[in-house]
C-alpha cells in the first residue's frame, strides 16, 4: 500500500448470499468491530435485495454500501436488470463491473463492461472494474496482454479527470473461489503492471493515484502480506467478507 498517493480501499462482494434479514443482522455484527479504522475505506456490494435494508443498517458508521452489477442504460425493455438511476436512489456509493463470475457465466464482455463504467461515472457511482486472467493465459504466460486488453477497452473514452474515481481490482479467475492465492510477489506484479498500463493512458501523476486491489481469495490469514506490497491498495473480498470476524481481520490489516 503507498497511502501517501492513494487511498486503501477493502470492499466485500457478497455475491448471491444473505437476505435482507441476514444483511442487517451480518452489518450490525460487524459495526462494532470496524468502529476504529484508520486508514481504509470499507465498502460492502451487496445483492440488488439487501442494498436497501444494507443502507439503512449502516447508517452512521464508517461501512459504505455498493452493488454488484449494473446495466449501463438508463431504462427499458431489459428485464431482471438494474440501473445506475435505480442505484443511486437507493443510496450506492460504488458498484462491481465485469468481475470474472460475470464474465464467465453471463458473457459479459470487455465493451460492455466500457459502457458500464462510463454510466456509473456519469451518475456519480464508483465503479471497481475487475480484470483477471484463467489459469490457461497464467500458463501460456499471456497474462499482462489479457489483463492490458481488458483495461484499455473498459476505460476507452474514461477522461483523466475521471480516472481517480475508478477502482481496478486484479482477480485472477484461477484463485477466484478456489481457495488458491496468488503470491504477495505474483500479485503486486500484476497490480504494478496494471498501473504500468494506467501510466502510459494516463500520465504518471493520475496512475499514481489509483487505487488497485487484489482480489483473488485474499482472507484473514494472508491479507497482512499481500496489503504490505506497495501496488496493492486493498481487497475485493469474497468468502471471508460474509464472516465479521474475517472481514474485521482484513480491515485491521490495512490499517497498519
Amino acid at each position: 500500500m503507498n497511502r501517501r498517493y492513494r487511498k486503501t480501499i477493502i470492499a466485500g462482494n457478497w455475491k448471491m448470499n444473505k437476505t435482507p434479514a441476514e444483511a442487517k443482522a451480518l452489518i450490525e455484527e460487524m459495526k462494532p468491530l470496524l468502529s476504529k479504522t484508520k486508514w481504509c475505506e470499507m465498502v460492502l456490494c451487496v445483492p440488488f435485495t439487501d442494498i436497501q435494508m444494507a443502507v439503512k443498517a449502516a447508517k452512521g458508521s464508517k461501512i459504505a454500501i455498493g452493488a454488484e452489477n449494473m446495466h449501463y442504460e438508463k431504462s427499458g425493455a431489459f428485464t431482471g436488470e438494474i440501473s445506475a438511476d435505480m442505484l443511486k436512489e437507493l443510496g450506492v456509493k460504488y458498484v462491481i463491473i465485469g468481475h470474472s463470475e460475470r464474465r464467465q457465466y453471463f458473457n459479459e464482455t470487455d465493451e460492455a463492461c466500457n459502457k458500464k463504467v462510463l454510466v456509473a461515472l456519469e451518475n456519480g457511482l464508483r465503479p471497481i472494474l475487475c480484470v483477471g486472467e484463467s489459469l490457461t493465459e497464467r500458463e501460456q504466460d499471456v497474462t499482462m496482454e489479457v489483463i492490458r486488453k481488458q483495461i484499455k477497452i473498459a476505460l476507452q473514452g474514461v477522461a483523466v479527470e475521471e480516472i481517480k474515481k475508478v477502482v481496478i481490482a486484479y482477480e485472477p479467475i484461477w484463485a477466484i473461489g478456489t481457495g488458491k492465492t496468488a503470491t504477495s510477489e505474483q500479485a503486486n506484479e500484476v497490480c504494478a503492471a496494471i498501473r504500468d498500463c494506467l501510466r502510459e493512458k494516463y500520465g504518471a501523476r493520475a496512475a499514481r493515484g489509483i487505487t488497485v486491489q487484489y482480489g483473488g481469495s485474499m482472507n484473514a490469514k494472508n491479507a497482512a502480506e499481500l496489503l504490505a506490497q506497495p501496488d496493492v491498495d486493498g481487497g475485493l473480498i469474497g468468502g471471508a467478507s460474509l464472516k465479521s470476524a474475517d472481514f474485521a481481520a482484513i480491515v485491521e490489516a490495512a490499517n497498519q
